[in-house]
């Protein structure tokens, strides 16, 4: 494994980075501290939502059409709080996504319009150590953003429709994979762990008691292997 923290060898700071997702809070739960780190330094942040976060709330007592308008503020004031310069809502139906061809076409759009170095994406492979990490929604956004990143971003071939919007092939140059049972990657967020965990509390709608405890020993315990305080964990993947 390798292991990356401050103390281990600084990871860098890319000029820009799209952190594609399946659910609002997705990216607060899985990478936020590592996102304020970069954006800390300089670096884009964008963030690319794929549902509307309609499928499920801590009060039931909101309604299904009443959610992703307020799924929507709750992500944009996380995404402020930590330094993010663009939220995308693709709004497809929430607990439906699919791997297909639009889905992969939207990304692709973004992917040649940001011209990111590094795209954030979900574990596309179910394990069962995380269950609550395999959430159906989750693995098709990871295998969506996998795919775009290779081949379909790259290859001139691919969706000739945003060639012929003026978005070129683009070659992302690394993938980090969040959520996976065998991570290589560790970033330290020991000097971010207050942002990422403001920012989870913006999403009052899915929260019933405040979960800044549970999110820290999971943390903790990332990085414990590697004498890390607080760790956020990925699977670094070069894409060529």
């Amino acid at each position: 494994m390798e292991l990356v923290s401050e103390q281990l060898g600084d990871p860098g700071y890319p000029e820009g980075v799209l952190v594609i997702v399946a659910h609002p809070d997705d990216a607060e739960f899985g990478c936020a501290g590592t996102v304020a780190r970069w954006t800390s330094r300089g670096t884009r942040v964008d963030y690319l939502i794929c549902t509307d976060g309609a499928a499920g709330s801590a009060d039931p007592r909101v309604r299904r059409e009443e959610l992703p308008a307020i799924r929507e503020r709750e992500q944009r004031a996380a995404a402020d709080v930590l330094g993010v310069s663009e939220v995308i809502f693709l709004r497809r139906r929430d607990g439906e996504l699919r791997s297909d061809d639009l889905l992969r076409l939207e990304l692709c759009r973004q992917i040649r319009r940001l011209r990111p170095e590094v795209v954030v994406c979900q574990n596309a492979v179910r394990h069962y150590a995380n269950l609550g990490g395999n959430h159906p929604d989750h693995l098709a956004a990871g295998q969506a953003a996998i795919e775009c990143v290779y081949p379909y971003a790259r290859n001139p071939y691919s969706f000739p429709e945003l060639l012929a919007d003026g978005l070129e092939p683009y070659e992302v140059k690394e993938a980090w994979v969040t959520g996976t049972e065998f991570p290589d990657h560790l970033i330290d967020v020991s000097e971010t762990v207050e942002l990422k965990l403001e920012a989870l509390l913006c999403h009052q709608s899915q929260h019933r008691s405040d979960p800044s405890e549970r999110v820290r020993s999971r943390l903790a315990q990332a990085g414990q292997a590697a004498g890390i305080p607080l760790a956020e964990s990925f699977r670094r993947v070069r894409a060529f």
